[in-house]
């Protein structure tokens, strides 16, 4: 388990069998265009003061694209605070998305409508969550996969453990994707895990497990595809890590030189998932320039799209304040409610 699951090498040559369909990996390096120009323009927006704060995903691509492209309509994804990129390759509006980040609303989506659970900032807390839905639709007789991402700070937590004992003992069609991008915000796996590897604990729970190279779209497509495959017919959870690497900062908040040198970042950029597949899909003929062309327009269209929602003035209401916290409010909130509500109207007259 030692060495990562891999189809295509840096240079974009094939090194592995079972490659995907060309259309499928034409398909899934479009979506990596859109993910890393999402990428670019939500850090533009942190740097003009239109969005409060972003964890970027450079880098970590391949894993999201895969991860939503995997699921069926029926499924559900579960996503952390850096899992921008996939909610959009699920396709609800990355301006959507982007909201909780801008401080203007809880989720910015429908979480039953798109079958995309909230972003979740505490680590792991939605590990659980994802397998109490699997559990319950497993109960129903319902065919439902749930696709839980963390990343490797994530494992040190006991919402981990919890979540994969659980999903194991019970069978939950859950797959639990850890994007081991090195880092716990500043703190190195070395830090985190004396494992081997992160899959290596799925051994502990009694469930397989697989480590794939996190930036080879095609070997994560594959390792996904029998994941869900496995979750859905009944053969219970599956752990995959993912080897991939945080470019950016953890935050536009991070001072990633306190803990990490240019040369160790210098030495991922090479290995970019984007860049390996645009070299793989280009020697093969599969991608001409007028299809290189044509998804770069669309990335620029949706960047277009997400600067001028973000360029509007959201209509802010106080009294939501009191909203979605109890189906039914305490006498206190609706006390309160009730004075913000006068010293509201007592201000406007």
């Amino acid at each position: 388990m030692s060495e990562p699951m891999r189809l295509i090498n840096e240079t974009g040559a094939v090194v592995g069998d079972g490659l995907p369909e060309p259309e499928v990996l034409l398909d899934g390096y479009r979506a990596l265009v859109l993910a890393r120009r999402l990428n670019a323009q939500a850090e533009a927006l942190v740097r003009q003061g239109r969005l409060a704060v972003y964890p970027s995903s450079h880098g970590q691509e391949a894993c999201q694209v895969a991860a939503a492209a995997v699921l069926a309509d029926t499924d559900w994804l579960f996503p952390t605070y850096r899992d921008v990129a996939a909610i959009a390759a699920r396709g609800v509006d990355p301006l959507d998305v982007l909201m909780m980040l801008r401080g203007d609303w809880h989720c910015g989506y429908d979480p039953l409508a798109t079958r995309v659970a909230p972003q979740a900032t505490p680590l792991a807390t939605q590990l659980p969550h994802a397998v109490g839905v699997g559990h319950a639709a497993r109960l129903k007789g319902e065919d439902t996969v749930v696709m839980a991402l963390c990343g490797d700070g994530a494992t040190s937590e006991g919402d981990f453990h919890e979540a994969l004992n659980f999903a194991a003992v019970f069978a939950s069609p859950v797959v639990f994707l850890v994007q081991n991008n090195k880092y716990a915000i500043s703190v190195p796996l070395a830090r985190q895990s004396a494992a081997e590897s992160l899959a290596a604990k799925g051994a502990g729970y009694g469930m397989p497990a697989v480590l794939v190279d996190g930036n080879d779209l095609a070997a994560l497509t594959v390792v996904l595809s029998e994941a869900v495959a496995r979750a859905r017919r009944g053969g219970g959870p599956t752990l995959v890590e993912a080897d991939t690497y945080r470019i950016r900062a953890h935050t536009n908040a991070d001072d990633p030189s306190r803990y990490r040198t240019d040369d160790e970042v210098d030495e991922w950029r090479p290995r970019d998932p984007l860049l390996r597949l645009r070299a793989h899909l280009t020697s093969t003929g599969a991608l001409t320039p007028e299809r290189e062309a044509e998804f770069a327009a669309a990335a620029e269209e949706m960047a277009a799209h997400v600067r001028a929602g973000m360029g509007e003035e959201t209509a802010l209401d106080p009294a939501e304040l009191f909203a979605h916290v109890y189906s039914t409010p305490t006498p206190q909130l609706r006390e309160q409610a009730a004075l913000l509500a006068a010293e509201l109207n007592e201000v406007r007259s």
